[in-house]
């Protein structure tokens, strides 16, 4: 969500930040690169938001909020195809060169100037309704799981599937809103092991043994990715004591009085950290695990990014070109745990 106040770094990144953090994953370019020919990775980039556009505005032309909704989502299409198309032409033209964040920000600009606020509000609604009704039975299957390892395997497994039916991939979400159970079936149905990055025995040796104080999730604001991945894994360290929250109440018999939503200051499906809200800063700057997840905000950007604390990446890969930078399959996943000598 965007934040109408200043934003700052986010305080658990190494100083100096402009030589310890780069927010985006895949470089687009290199020094040498001529800054007014666009690179081959630049235009595959480009094609594939061009690709993209046709889903986004249909997205825009159901939205009950805007008047004239299909008209617009028209002028949408329109404006930010000639964007991409400059920039095929000449890179460095509407605030270039590209990368991830900046195509993201520059098509949430034309929408919002069109007076769109959320084109997907309608179906995060319906997605959420969903996830809600089957919480309790992914929770309780998981709940039943002794062995502590086997438990914690079980929930990023959750948090995988969650992410397959997040509002980035459309194919995907389409079998989840046929069959919800079939949440549960792609818990033990991702890609075999091991993953493209493959943490995950490291940490549940590290989560038998080490207890973190507090943690900071990022993750998106709806839909089965939050509510079946992240909340039964957050509910999981609430148990073993970590603060999320400062409200009052039981989340399925835990108490949540250490979980506490708040504002990232972004809006987009990738995040720039050195720009966040002054409450997250705040809030984050005792936190020793930092969480990403989602492809754009855990692999897209951020998987590569350095913390002054423990973090985890985890994601899965949705886009061929994902897919190939990092040398592993489409839908495969990452797990990526880095821990901080003390």
């Amino acid at each position: 969500m965007e934040s109408e106040s200043e934003l700052v770094p986010f305080p658990l990144l190494p100083t100096p930040i402009e030589t310890n953090y780069r927010a985006c994953t895949i470089p687009y370019r290199f020094p040498t690169d001529n800054p007014k020919k666009p690179t081959r990775t630049e235009i595959a980039w480009l094609d594939l938001f061009l690709n993209s556009i046709p889903s986004f505005k249909k997205r825009a032309e159901s939205d009950p909020t805007v008047p004239d909704a299909h008209v617009r989502a028209e002028k949408f299409a329109q404006r930010y195809s000639e964007i991409l198309e400059d920039m095929k032409k000449d890179p460095e033209t509407h605030g270039g060169p590209p990368d991830c964040i900046l195509l993201c920000r520059l098509r949430e600009q034309v929408l919002r100037e069109l007076g769109f606020r959320d084109i997907f509000k309608k179906v995060k609604d319906e997605e959420n309704a969903k996830a809600i009704s089957l919480f309790g039975d992914v929770v309780r299957l998981n709940d039943v799981i002794e062995d502590e390892g086997k438990r914690v395997e079980s929930l990023i497994r959750g948090i995988f599937a969650g992410n397959i039916f997040d509002l980035g991939s459309a194919q995907l979400a389409e079998v989840f809103s046929k069959d919800g159970m079939s949440f549960l079936a792609s818990c033990q149905n991702l890609v075999p092991r091991p993953w493209v990055i493959d943490d995950l025995e490291t940490f549940k040796v590290k989560w038998s043994k080490k207890a973190w104080k507090k943690a900071v999730i990022f993750v998106d604001n709806s839909g089965a990715d939050i509510i079946l991945g992240i909340l039964p894994f957050a509910r999981e360290l609430l148990r073993r004591g970590t603060q999320l929250k400062d409200e009052k109440g039981q989340l399925m018999g835990v108490d949540t009085s250490k979980l506490l939503i708040a504002n990232s200051g972004n809006d987009l499906p990738v995040i720039d950290l050195t720009a966040v809200s002054q409450e997250l800063a705040y809030l984050a700057s005792d936190a020793d695990l930092v969480i990403l997840e989602g492809m754009g905000r855990g692999i897209e950007t951020n998987l590569y990014a350095q913390f002054k604390c423990d973090s985890l990446k985890i994601g899965m890969v949705k886009h061929p070109e994902v897919a190939q930078f990092l040398g592993g399959r489409l839908y495969d996943c990452v797990f990526k745990y880095n821990e901080v000598s003390s």
